[in-house]
């Protein structure tokens, strides 16, 4: 069984108003802290797609033992990044995706999240589902045709495919798309 990981990271930050790839965090970037983590899930291949602000997320993060897809559609939303990066998939048997705002998923529930047997998996937290998703093999065609900000969710409650739901601990990560999120992100981190 062969795992991609992939970090979506090319949104324009239309609603921040600045990079949210780059905002500080631990010492260090957002993005950074995101890749961090994917890199102790222990993926097969780890890609991180860019697309705003790509020139100084590549001058600022640590891209090192991650493929970077540039995503020139990147503002017609998360789909288009998706899509960007199946053909980039290989021999992978699965794909796991997260979102490069959101360093709080923990690399156990990622793991656990990659052996579902169905083609499609989510994290059950305890206020709700969330990233990261998980798609197996079977579903990478239906990944090329993504299109907006909700397209995996659309995909996720369409009927077409089983779906398992993977308990995941807490509640969902905060995903920092606005200042307040970001605002939010350092408080919980200043508590734990």
């Amino acid at each position: 069984m062969t795992v991609t990981g992939l970090v979506l990271a090319a949104g324009g930050s239309r609603r921040l108003g600045e990079p949210k790839q780059l905002l500080p965090f631990r010492g260090r970037t957002l993005l950074d802290a995101t890749l961090d983590m994917a890199r102790a899930c222990g993926f097969d291949d780890l890609l991180v797609t860019l697309g705003g602000s790509a020139e100084a997320v590549r001058a600022q993060v640590d891209l090192a033992d991650v493929r970077v897809i540039e995503n020139p559609d990147f503002s017609t939303g998360c789909g288009s990044s998706v899509s960007a990066a199946v053909p980039f998939l290989g021999d992978a048997d699965r794909l796991v995706l997260l979102l490069g705002d959101q360093p709080g998923v923990r690399a156990p529930d990622v793991r656990r999240l990659a052996l579902v047997p169905t083609p499609l998996g989510i994290c059950r937290y305890t206020d709700g589902l969330g990233h990261p998703f998980l798609f197996r093999r079977e579903v990478f065609g239906e990944l090329t045709g993504l299109h907006g900000d909700k397209a995996v969710w659309k995909l996720l409650h369409s009927g077409r495919y089983p779906v398992t739901e993977v308990d995941a601990a807490g509640t969902v990560p905060i995903d920092v798309d606005t200042r307040e999120d970001y605002e939010r992100l350092l408080r919980s981190c200043e508590q734990s």
